[in-house]
């Protein structure tokens, strides 16, 4: 044992990834719906592990914090600035409202009970479920002009306060919004009833022939034109025209000339003969349908040989920006894919015809190589350009936010400013944001991304529970019991007035609505409870956008908090 306690205090970085590991593997395991997540098992395993009085650098801590708050900036960059659009102003300011409502109830509670600035800015992050403000609440608890021990014991209480209230800010938040939030719709029965009728409104089922989408599959079918068909005497070009007359998304995809074993790739102005053979892609029932007036289908599977692959596209087009997946069937009949996914903020959201598509959507679109590339230029970029992270502007966007965080203004006395890890998280939002406008700026693939997003943030929390280790029952002691109640207060109080809101003014349908509460307070876990008690998907689509704004605002709120209790 004396051989660990020793490995452990000479080389801290191995006791840093034990706490990684360890709480990983805790944060896997779930009790029904109920897990304690890997941000919290980390911390509670850091806490245990700090009893060994491992010393570990506050330079670590901080490195690994502003690759994260960066990543977090970069991922939701774009549909930060997509909000600020007209499309997105009303969840946007909705977002911004119960930023507000949880910034000043958080700190009115805490004036209340006398805490200080450490324990207000941990309740704010355990009660909002914002992790972040951890870490931007002790850096600017650091830039304070106080007494170093008081500064270092409010930095302390932070990760105390936060693992006392996260639980109910999570459990109890997801509980309250999946079970109370309907009644203010009518009642869970007719707020089932609103999402039916909205999933209606927003095209589910929809029979329309033209739209791309998964509701009925594409195809490719081979016919031998017959002499009665009425193919025989036109050209590729008139017969793709009746297609799209029609309203059928049904294309000509090879012909081979009448007695002859040569394939073509159909010009336009090439004209059918009798028994000439054709490929037609498009979907079932809409080949079936016309079926009558091609011919007798065949099977040849020389002829059928298609190389199809699937690519995810990040959607950078501008033009494309803004409309339904209807709208661009309808507008861009030369996209001859399938639309399989629309993934926003990292979460998945309804394929529906009149899902709106923004700027910075990855979409993962299915069809012939050829017709996939050709779709990849209409749309964006693909996301598979590139396996390498872009470490220039990685490097270049944490020193420059770095720099413009730690500039202070004074008002009076008192010092102002974001600190690196504010400054980071704004630099973060600017690169994404740019990444988006410029697809060849600032590349960070996905699974890198990730790394940096929970490797970073796992990682900073690990070197928090560590040092916070050796005075985390002390200062439990303090806060005592009472900090659970005031956090679940500081919890639900914002939700309510959202949910108010969200019904009476800004008058959003109860999947919306309850999908911008979700956002709007980063409470991830509750939107699939959500989901669950309305049994439909649509409340992802009140949750990308004000996601990506609320984990934005909160964190800022994060380091105001600290300014208004000191």
């Amino acid at each position: 044992m004396n051989w660990f306690l020793n490995t452990f205090r000479e080389h801290p970085e191995l006791a840093l990834f034990l706490t990684i590991a360890a709480g990983f593997f805790i944060g896997r395991f779930k009790y029904k719906t109920f897990s304690l997540g890997n941000v919290t098992s980390v911390l509670l395993v850091g806490v245990i592990v700090g009893q060994m009085k491992i010393d570990i650098s506050n330079d670590v801590k901080q490195v690994f914090f502003l690759i994260f708050l960066f990543s977090v900036g970069y991922s939701v960059g774009p549909q930060f600035f997509n909000s600020m659009k007209k499309t997105g102003l009303p969840q946007l300011l909705f977002t911004v409202v119960i930023s507000a409502v949880a910034l000043i109830s958080t700190w009115l509670l805490a004036k209340m009970m006398g805490y200080n600035a450490g324990q207000a800015a941990g309740l704010f992050a355990g009660a909002q479920t914002i992790s972040a403000v951890i870490g931007v609440g002790g850096d600017t608890i650091n830039s304070l002009s106080i007494d170093p021990a008081l500064k270092q014991s409010m930095i302390n209480a932070i990760p105390v306060c936060y693992a006392v209230t996260y639980l109910f800010g999570t459990i109890g938040s997801a509980f309250f919004l999946a079970q109370v939030g309907p009644l203010f719709w009518g009642g869970l029965k007719k707020a089932r009833q609103q999402c039916i009728d909205l999933a209606a409104k927003l095209g589910v089922g929809s029979d329309d022939p033209s739209l791309i989408s998964t509701f009925s599959g594409v195809v490719f079918r081979a016919f031998n034109i017959s002499p009665d068909s009425l193919f025989v005497g036109k050209t590729v070009q008139e017969m793709q025209q009746k297609f799209i007359d029609d309203s059928y998304r049904i294309y000509i995809e090879k012909v081979r000339c009448k007695g002859t074993k040569v394939t073509l790739e159909p010009t336009p102005d090439y004209t059918f003969q009798a028994h000439d053979d054709v490929v037609l892609q498009g979907k079932g029932v809409s080949i079936i349908t016309e079926e009558k007036v091609i011919g007798k289908e065949i099977f040849d599977p020389l002829l059928l040989k298609y190389d199809v692959e699937s690519v995810r596209v990040l959607l950078t087009r501008k033009e494309i920006n803004g409309i339904t997946v209807r709208d661009l069937s309808h507008q861009r009949y030369d996209l001859r894919v399938s639309l399989q996914k629309i993934t926003r903020v990292g979460t998945e959201i309804p394929l529906l015809p009149q899902t709106v598509l923004h700027k910075g959507d990855m979409l993962t679109i299915t069809g012939p190589q050829k017709d996939v590339q050709a779709a990849v230029k209409l749309l964006g970029i693909p996301d598979v350009m590139t396996s390498t992270t872009d470490l220039i502007s990685v490097g270049l966007g944490i020193l420059l936010g770095g720099l413009i965080g730690v500039l202070a203004f004074y008002i009076g006395k008192v010092s102002l400013s974001l600190s690196t890890s504010g400054g980071a998280l704004i630099a973060g939002l600017f690169f994404g944001w740019l990444r988006s406008k410029h697809p060849t700026v600032a590349q960070i693939p996905q699974p890198a991304l990730w790394i940096m997003t929970n490797l970073g943030l796992t990682a900073f929390i690990a070197v928090v529970g560590i040092t916070a280790g050796p005075s985390f029952v002390e200062g439990l002691k303090q806060v005592g019991a009472m900090l659970f109640v005031i956090g679940a207060l500081a919890s639900l109080f914002p939700l309510l007035i959202g949910i108010i809101l969200a019904r009476y003014v800004f008058k959003f349908d109860v999947a919306i609505g309850l999908g911008c509460c979700c956002g709007a307070r980063t409470t991830t876990a509750a939107l699939p409870a959500v989901q669950d008690s309305l049994e439909s998907p649509l409340p992802t689509l009140g949750y990308t956008v004000t996601y990506a704004v609320g984990n934005t605002l909160l964190i800022i709120c994060g380091i105001i908090i600290v300014f208004l209790i000191n």
